[in-house]
């Protein structure tokens, strides 16, 4: 199952145009209703997203009710709907880059416990709240698809009181049991601890053929790789592995696209020993040599 880590990808697999900026994405449902896939393949993103849905028919969605308003999507849930067009209301997705603008989200996955269970659950909200709600969809809005320098700033804190206003319904819920959110919030930190080492380490130019190995994380992470391994798959969906693999190919793409080193330079960079090792990896990966990727920008 394909596990989408990029908010714009996230709306190439549903059929929709492009978000505005990379980390954050705001829309309105019944916007989407011309193009979006009206019935959804599972899949799982690394994505934060609150929804309140005014109206709307369902055949399937995983994790809510048909006759559910306000309703959440937290990172590596599986994802899948089968819906009609005459959806209408409000949805906001965003991203770990956006939770680190907020220095009050330190503890972000801490603060909002409905982040760490893996399903929806959909709360009916009386009219005040329900337009309470609408009022702060509306607001980010505006913010969005303003000029504003500052804009982002404003986002920040609707979208904070967006989320109080969820946490306010899950927490009258016992689902789950507390000790079932420690242990997927301990997971998730793992994962996202892990991800980041491994972006960060990649692009140390300090030669280390080791980084490319799960070992050399679960080292750092002090925990043993099988452990790793284990926590990678039963989040992400993914080995530890397959994740440090895909993290070769986007930094690799990135390089080819965006700067004028040769390919014996990305190889080396990236902790190839040799280039003709990357050469095989990058074509095993993708269909196509690096050379190949570069030379046509449609890929």
């Amino acid at each position: 199952m394909e596990t989408i880590t990029k908010i714009s990808d996230y709306c190439k697999e549903i059929n929709i145009s492009p978000p505005r900026h990379a980390f954050y994405d705001i829309r309105k449902f019944e916007d989407n209703m011309k193009t979006v896939n009206l019935k959804q393949e599972p899949f799982r993103h690394e994505f934060y997203a609150v929804a309140l849905r005014h109206s709307g028919s369902n055949k399937e969605v995983m994790g809510q009710s048909l006759n559910s308003n306000l309703f959440f999507n937290s990172p590596y849930q599986i994802i899948t709907w089968e819906i009609k067009e005459d959806w209408q209301g409000w949805y906001i997705i965003f991203d770990k880059d956006f939770v680190s603008m907020n220095p009050n989200w330190q503890n972000f996955i801490i603060d909002f416990p409905f982040f760490r269970i893996d399903k929806s659950i959909p709360f009916n909200l009386p009219e005040s709240d329900a337009e309470l709600a609408d009022n702060l969809f509306q607001k980010i809005n505006d913010e969005y698809h303003s000029e504003n320098n500052d804009k982002f700033r404003f986002i920040q804190t609707y979208t904070h009181l967006l989320l109080l206003l969820t946490k306010r319904y899950f927490e009258k819920l016992n689902i789950p049991a507390k000790e079932q959110q420690d242990n997927r919030t301990a997971d998730i930190l793992l994962v996202s601890r892990f991800q980041t080492l491994v972006e960060t380490s990649l692009t140390n130019e300090e030669e280390n053929t080791e980084i490319r190995q799960t070992s050399f994380y679960a080292e750092r992470l002090s925990i043993h790789p099988n452990h790793l391994n284990a926590v990678a798959k039963r989040i992400t969906g993914k080995t530890a592995s397959q994740i440090i693999q895909q993290q070769i190919i986007t930094s690799a793409k990135s390089l080819l696209r965006q700067t004028e080193l040769s390919i014996k330079e990305i190889a080396f960079r990236l902790h190839f020993v040799e280039p003709t090792h990357f050469n095989a990896f990058f074509k095993k990966m993708t269909s196509f040599t690096p050379q190949q990727f570069r030379d046509n920008t449609s890929l």
